[in-house]
């Protein structure tokens, strides 16, 4: 079908351009896509949603294009249907440029950017001016209760056709309340620490959480200098539920200041066994106090309750190849991927990345195990993991199970947007998520 992306931008001299410097072929594929990318979707109306500026170009009659900032509170760019955007428009300096091109040619483009997160959404539309006397409830739908301006106008834009762009080069860059945000705990702890005669966490007693699963810390292991291994067995030596690989579960940890905070744990040992679970924590100076807690408290004896297994990383189940990716700490759901894919005798191939040999946990026994499947990466000794050649050259109907860093998930994510990857053959599992507080 015909894409309504590509017969925007796609010009006779855009492609004479492509052809010129060799991308002909490459943007050829665009054009071939069933996704007419002029309805927005979930994902674009939840970033949309999330912006507190854009910008907008428009072209003069004199055929020179004006761009210009936008910007105002969180969400000020409305989405009113999937072809249809709009905005409130107050009265600025009085020259009117936008306006003024839009009255002769509507046609608008605009650019969003979550500069945090390096994401890009271009968007290309026909706009229409509306004044509140001819249509008094679509201002209303537009208008913005926290900025008491009057509202001159408002720009509703029909949505032709929208892309997504490459994230190189995009600078991260933090707004005020993100800042706000991000150092709220470190000045909440600051405040702590200053109210406090004296430390609490080794005085107050272990308290249990609140989960249906009652286990006891049966053995411990240092696997790096940095990461510990908890095994958990039923206090009654009974056998726990059954799990899959990908699982995890909710374990309880009493911070300094005497809460109850609950964190996500994968659990990594291979999932045929019924008589212990086992989690490794990677202990982070610098974290929200989850993981130093565990390994100052935790020791053999101590009852837990936890959440009963809970999985939202799954395996599939069909014949298609499994390509497992890791990197740190992220190895934990993958090492228990990769046991039951050997059983079930299933093609996989396992890319670990990590710091050093040193710092890699369970190296010795994945090498064993799995031999010529693992390819590791340890980044003292050079060796990287080239994330496009990884995705390019693995069998056309591979399903990517990551677990890893923030910065390795989005260097796979950003990947598979280019390579035209689609998302049901992606599967990530985060283990930055914030910590969650019991009770």
């Amino acid at each position: 079908m015909a894409n309504s992306f590509t017969d925007i931008i796609f010009t006779p001299s855009v492609k004479a351009a492509q052809s010129l410097y060799g991308s002909r072929e490459a943007n050829r594929d665009f054009e071939l896509l069933e996704n007419a990318k002029n309805e927005l979707t979930e994902y674009e109306i939840k970033f949309i949603a999330k912006r507190d500026s854009f910008y907008q170009a428009t072209v003069s009659e004199s055929g020179w294009p004006y761009v210009q900032h936008r910007g105002g509170s969180i969400g000020f760019l409305k989405v009113i249907d999937k072809r249809t955007i709009g905005f409130a428009d107050f009265r600025g300096n009085v020259q009117y440029l936008s306006v003024g091109n839009l009255n002769a040619n509507d046609r608008i483009s605009l650019i969003l950017i979550d500069y945090p997160n390096r994401r890009r959404l271009k968007i290309w539309g026909r706009a229409r001016i509306v004044h509140k006397k001819e249509h008094p409830e679509l201002i209303a739908q537009l208008t913005v209760p926290t900025y008491r301006a009057r509202v001159e106008r408002g720009i509703v834009i029909q949505v032709e056709a929208y892309d997504w762009n490459c994230p190189q080069h995009i600078t991260p860059r933090y707004s005020k309340v993100e800042i706000e945000k991000m150092i709220a705990p470190l000045l909440e702890e600051n405040h702590r620490l200053k109210s406090q005669s004296a430390p609490l966490a080794n005085s107050l007693p272990i308290v249990q959480g609140k989960g249906s699963l009652e286990v006891v810390i049966s053995g411990i292991r240092q696997l790096t200098p940095r990461i510990r291994a908890f095994e958990l067995k039923h206090p009654d030596d009974k056998e726990l539920p059954k799990v899959d690989a990908g699982a995890h579960i909710l374990v309880p940890i009493r911070l300094g200041d005497g809460q109850i905070s609950v964190q996500h744990y994968s659990i990594c040992s291979n999932p045929a066994r019924r008589d212990a679970y086992e989690i490794a924590v990677l202990r982070e100076e610098n974290g929200s106090g989850n993981s130093v807690a565990a390994h100052e408290q935790f020791q053999i004896g101590l009852h837990l309750r936890c959440s009963l297994p809970q999985n939202t990383f799954k395996l599939h189940t069909d014949s298609r190849p499994a390509i497992l990716i890791a990197g740190g700490i992220g190895i934990a759901p993958i090492k228990a991927m990769a046991y039951t894919l050997k059983a079930q005798g299933r093609y996989f191939l396992i890319h670990y990345a990590a710091r050093s040999t040193k710092e890699a946990a369970y190296l010795d026994k994945l090498v064993n195990e799995f031999g010529d499947r693992l390819t590791f990466y340890p980044a003292d000794q050079n060796k990287h993991m080239d994330v496009n050649a990884l995705l390019t050259f693995a069998p056309p109907d591979a399903v990517f199970y990551v677990c890893g860093s923030k910065r390795m998930i989005d260097a796979v994510t950003d990947a598979t947007k280019m390579l035209l990857i689609g998302s049901d053959s992606i599967r990530i599992e985060r283990f930055f998520a914030k910590k969650k507080r019991a009770g």
